[in-house]
């Protein structure tokens, strides 16, 4: 049996398990402070549209992105418990390309605040995979990064972040502005937003069946959560600062499901406000070495249904939907953070249904490592589905 060394996200999801009990909630959780610009505040009749629906949309400076004109669009969308959202998206076009094929990229957003969201993100130095969006770019492609954790910083929250990305798509495509009606549209993106975008390509032919996806991209995908929580203990940890935000996110979408908050001691509710508004490094350097025993009144893991439940409706392993668009797949081998085997067993369910899959497996055990080494390959495969040519399958 192949032994995988645990990272922060592993103990992201194992922490949701270690501090909840069965203690009925009294303590709400805690969000994020709201943008303070009006562009993201809901309308009051959002209800009143759907899904994908664009609410507004303003230019933007890209001056970090050359050659490119930038768009946001406000949408909106659906959260887990079936209640509209505001969402919200930035695109990038290719300046002197008419019209460009449109890639849906989901970022790697491991943060709790407003501030983190790829809208902030992609221009204050935060995101760290924002170098790649001049990557796609360069190819004379249009390029949507949406805010795929939702408008209280959702973070684990992955079945979210499959909608909230379709939805975005729809938005691109109904803003006439942007001229991408007719786009080919592909996802990709890797680790939490390689998530987001399996998640989305799985949810496509129910929750968006209009929708046609030419291609999508994912690697280093967290396909079993709960599999990462049976795996992990209460030690200290230097990731513990995102175990710690994973948990309080989770808890933002499931209120009523998991109650950390109620399962805090004093540390960890100074903890948790201390957090609650901040981005990834901010996370990882407050969080380091600490544990659940330091910041939770029980530390027993796995003592509540309700909680694995939840990381099985959020774990790809575990759910019923098959991509129909054509689906590329990379994954470390011996990847500590996002175990290979639950992502082997998604793709040969893929294949056994008949889906178009290339899944490349990379003898490699650093999580970042194989983000570079196989994302040259992915755009190939995404610039081949917008040639037309038919998708390869290798399983």
């Amino acid at each position: 049996m192949r032994r995988h060394r645990l990272r922060p996200a592993a103990l992201a999801v194992g922490l949701l398990l270690a501090v909840l009990g069965l203690a009925p909630a009294h303590a709400a959780p805690l969000y994020p402070t709201p943008d303070p610009d009006p562009f993201y505040l809901a309308p009051e009749d959002l209800a009143t549209r759907q899904p994908g629906d664009v609410v507004r949309i303003r230019p933007i400076d890209t001056w970090m992105y050359p050659n490119t004109d930038g768009r946001q669009v406000a949408f909106r969308s659906t959260n887990s418990a079936g209640t509209p959202i505001l969402g919200m998206t930035t695109v990038l076009l290719p300046r002197g390309v008419a019209n460009p094929p449109l890639v849906s990229y989901q970022a790697i957003v491991n943060s709790l605040g407003t501030k983190c969201n790829p809208s902030r993100s992609l221009f204050n130095g935060e995101l760290q995979d924002a170098p790649g969006m001049n990557l796609a770019v360069a190819r004379g492609w249009a390029v949507s990064v949406p805010d795929h954790l939702g408008p209280t910083g959702a973070y684990g929250a992955a079945r979210l972040g499959g909608m909230i990305t379709l939805d975005s798509i729809r938005a691109v495509q109904r803003a006439a502005e942007l001229g991408l009606a007719h786009s080919p549209v592909a996802l990709a993106g890797y680790s939490g937003g390689g998530m987001a975008s399996a998640w989305a390509a799985a949810l496509a032919p129910t929750y968006a069946p209009e929708l046609t996806l030419a291609g999508v991209a994912a690697g280093g995908i967290p396909a079993d959560l709960e599999q990462m929580a049976q795996a992990l203990g209460s030690n200290p940890h230097p990731g513990f600062g995102l175990a710690f935000a994973a948990a309080m996110g989770l808890e933002r979408e499931y209120p009523d499901r998991l109650p950390v908050s109620d399962q805090l001691n004093a540390t960890g509710r100074w903890l948790r406000d201390w957090m609650h508004d901040e981005c990834r490094r901010f996370l990882l350097f407050h969080g380091v070495n600490r544990s659940a025993d330091q910041v939770a009144t029980s530390t027993s893991l796995l003592t509540s249904p309700e909680a694995r439940a939840v990381l099985r409706e959020n774990s790809l392993r575990y759910d019923s939907g098959v991509p129909t668009a054509p689906i590329y797949i990379w994954h470390g081998v011996y990847d500590g953070l996002t175990p290979f085997d639950a992502v082997d067993d998604v793709a040969r369910r893929y294949c056994a249904a008949g889906a178009a899959v290339t899944f490349v497996p990379y003898d490699i055990a650093e999580h970042m490592t194989t983000a570079v080494a196989g994302f040259g390959d992915a755009w190939n495969y995404i610039e081949a589905r917008f040639r037309g040519e038919p998708a390869p399958t290798r399983c």
